[in-house]
């Protein structure tokens, strides 16, 4: 059965066997036509999945749509859905997972490329075993995406020959592959060679102090703050936010959200639903520079 044609059969039946008011009728009505008008009137309801429904979250709020009236409408469409699932018509809500972002959320300290490249591209002492250390960390969390209890879980066999990928344990030991970026490879090979001074055999850690001892979270977290005043941030920066930002940037290029989930590791793509609080200003300045059909001839 298509969509549309299941939405007018759900309203239908809705107006002959609920005790709904005529105005709570004619609300799921158009929010639900909403969301036929978005997803398609021929779109099978079992071609309906979770990305499609999470799009129409994202042109919502492209929309400037407020989170509560957005939650309404999922909520809408999350009852029409489960309606289906009980007629045996899908096998499953694909809205189940979905919520809508809250008004006014926003992801904490994700920084600009350009503030990314000013942090990671501010001059470090060469000869300074703590500095090459930490540009090695922070390549990686920003390169690869990952979270810095990862970063500091990696062992020497773990980065052995410099892969492209590495092979990381993330949350609940769930095991991915990620890609390591050349900057990140160049400043993982400096640190080695400056880690063999201070390797005394007590850990086999990638990152460890001069003391030969892992890094603590609280050492990663102390010295990046630092490093990002340094570079004239006008925000604090946690580890975490090099993760939030490589995802977000990532999605702004690409609009790729299944392949971000698989980046990061989340088990639930509702988790990653988070990153597509984007700035939608500046998505369009995007659209207007560089797509085709969105320049005007002169």
């Amino acid at each position: 059965m298509t969509f549309s044609a299941f939405v007018a059969a759900y309203l239908d039946g809705m107006r002959q066997t609920q005790r709904r008011s005529e105005k709570t009728i004619e609300a799921y009505s158009r929010d639900l036509k909403q969301a036929v008008q978005f997803l398609g009137e021929e779109i099978e309801l079992t071609a309906i999945d979770p990305l499609s429904i999470i799009g129409w979250v994202r042109a919502l709020s492209s929309q400037r749509i407020t989170g509560r009236s957005i939650s309404r409408k999922l909520s809408a469409l999350r009852g029409l859905l489960q309606e289906a699932v009980n007629q045996r018509l899908i096998q499953a809500n694909p809205a189940a997972d979905i919520r809508a972002p809250k008004t006014g959320k926003h992801l904490p300290n994700v920084l600009s490329p350009d503030a990314m490249q000013r942090l990671l591209d501010s001059p470090i002492n060469p000869n300074d075993p703590e500095s090459i250390r930490d540009q090695a960390m922070y390549e990686l969390l920003y390169s690869s995406g990952l979270r810095l209890a990862e970063v500091l879980g990696l062992t020497l066999k773990d980065v052995r020959g410099i892969p492209e990928e590495l092979r990381v344990l993330g949350k609940g030991h769930k095991e991915r592959i990620v890609p390591v970026g050349n900057k990140a490879r160049g400043a993982l090979t400096a640190w080695l060679k400056a880690r063999a001074d201070w390797d005394k055999g007590l850990s086999d850690s990638v990152f460890i102090t001069k003391k030969g001892i892992a890094v603590s979270p609280r050492t990663v977290q102390r010295r990046l703050d630092s490093r990002a005043q340094a570079a004239g941030l006008d925000q604090h920066v946690h580890p975490h936010a090099l993760r939030h930002s490589a995802a977000t940037h990532l999605l702004e290029s690409s609009g790729d959200l299944r392949a971000i989930q698989e980046f990061l590791g989340h088990q639930s793509l509702s988790t990653t639903q988070i990153y597509t609080h984007l700035d939608f200003q500046h998505l369009a300045e995007v659209y207007d520079n560089a797509h085709p059909r969105a320049k005007t001839k002169s």
